[in-house]
């Protein structure tokens, strides 16, 4: 196998890398064995240093960077430069707040001093998607590296320049050599690694079938994993919403990146009584989208990641119509070279449809019309999935009560999901299950010691 990297927007190769042999394998592995006892010994005020030095590399390579990101997996150039600063953001507030999310919490008990201790467990492999190709990683470095643990990484394979150039951008700080590596395997050895005894934790981020074998190689090896999967977020629009700000916020949110994010919307749920004319002003609003290069600063619509991808999406689209879904704009992809799928917007999406069940990870809308705020409720919450969600109304008391009750990771009330260092970020259900960012994240791969002395 190779790691192939494909130009989205032309279909033209770019790159390609061989995947490591064993022995390759076996040298990383053993470089960051021995590299995490020293690591772990390095006082965390040294580690915060270098994960300051790390925000300054990525922020002055941002604009190489973000070209290397738009033209591995098709993101619009502005996405992508917006992707490599909140990379940098991240590492900052990470080395800021670490001291505090990890200082000894003591606890009075019968003792003459008790305390629980954060420490680091030791190496943490991490199995990446393509969509935020750095962001995604960065989210796992800061946090994991900082805490005193070394890492592995696992990146999709149509990235592959991506996960070397974060593997440089570590070294170029300054971090040890073997505290941060980028294997380059193929997708069946990652069951092998966490088997390995020198790995003690895994996270991923990605589909429902990785998910559920990673699991079961961190549960068969009884170590601790993260998982962040799919989302089929719902949007859901009450009639006393603005509606100038709901529609803006429903094209930003269903085609950034090209609406290929899991915390993107996906399911707009609306009241009858605003029904028509959100949905109307919606179409109106996607009409302005066209797909063009996402080197153009001028581009509204960026390519898919892949054609495979594209196709797949187009056969979701496909069943639904087959199954009464109306498709009032786009459902088609853009005739030409590259993996462009039209903006679309699917309306009388019903229980049952593909639309309804699954989760469109491109850019399409499903519009699911309800009768009131308790059906909305109950539509939200019918979904296998539960990552994130949003309620859009004018009352916010209202739309606070109704976030409340929506079973999912994130609630946002007139604002779209979105990922924030300073918030804890994961799902529920088939969403996955653990939390990365803030101080929740960070303790998912600490040691949390309970010291006790008489």
């Amino acid at each position: 196998m190779t790691y192939q990297s494909i130009n989205p927007a032309t279909g033209e190769s770019v790159a390609n890398f061989a995947t490591w042999t064993d022995v390759q394998r076996e040298a990383a592995l053993t470089q960051v064995s021995m590299a995490t006892p020293g690591w772990a010994a390095t006082s965390l005020d040294e580690r915060c240093e270098l994960l300051h030095e790390l925000a300054a590399v990525v922020r002055a390579g941002q604009e190489s960077l973000a070209q290397l990101v738009t033209l591995e997996m098709g993101k619009r150039i502005a996405e992508s430069r917006a992707e490599v600063e909140k990379c940098a953001q991240g590492c900052e507030f990470y080395a800021k707040q670490v001291p505090v999310f990890l200082a000894d919490e003591l606890i009075e008990t019968d003792a003459g001093k008790s305390l629980v201790a954060y420490q680091p467990l030791g190496t943490v492999l991490a199995v990446m998607p393509w969509n935020f190709p750095l962001w995604q990683v960065f989210r796992f470095i800061a946090p994991t590296l900082v805490a005193g643990n070394t890492g592995l990484l696992k990146h999709a394979s149509n990235v592959p320049q991506c996960a070397l150039a974060i593997e440089r951008l570590v070294r170029e700080a300054g971090f040890p050599e073997g505290v941060f590596r980028t294997l380059m395997i193929d997708a069946r050895e990652v069951a092998g690694v966490i088997a390995d005894p020198r790995v003690q934790a895994v996270t991923l981020t990605g589909s429902e079938p990785a998910g559920r074998a990673v699991a079961a190689a961190a549960g068969e090896h009884l170590k601790k994993s993260v998982l962040e999967l799919g989302g089929a977020d719902a949007f859901v629009v009450l009639e006393d919403a603005d509606l100038d700000l709901a529609v803006q916020q429903a094209v930003l949110s269903r085609f950034l990146n090209c609406g290929q994010s899991c915390i993107a919307a996906k399911r707009f749920i609306a009241v009858d009584a605003i029904a028509d004319e959100f949905v109307a002003r919606f179409v109106e609003a996607t009409g302005q989208l066209h797909p063009g290069d996402p080197a153009d600063e001028n581009t509204t619509l960026a390519p898919m990641a892949r054609v495979d991808l594209r196709d797949e999406l187009h056969g979701q689209v496909q069943a639904s119509v087959a199954a009464g879904a109306v498709v009032l704009i786009g459902g088609e992809p853009v005739a030409g070279p590259g993996a462009f799928y039209a903006a679309t917007i699917l309306d009388q999406v019903m229980p049952g449809t593909v639309a309804y069940e699954q989760e469109l990870f491109g850019p399409v809308a499903a519009v699911i019309r309800v009768t009131d705020e308790t059906e909305a409720l109950a539509v939200a919450n019918g979904s296998r999935f539960g990552l994130g969600g949003s309620v859009w109304t004018r009352d916010t008391v209202r739309g606070e009560q109704f976030a409340r009750q929506m079973q999912c990771g994130s609630a946002f009330v007139n604002g779209m999901v979105k990922s924030d260092p300073r918030l804890p970020f994961g799902g529920i259900k088939a969403s996955g299950y653990g939390r990365e960012l803030s101080q929740h994240g960070l303790r998912e791969f600490v040691n949390a010691k309970t010291l006790w002395v008489k």
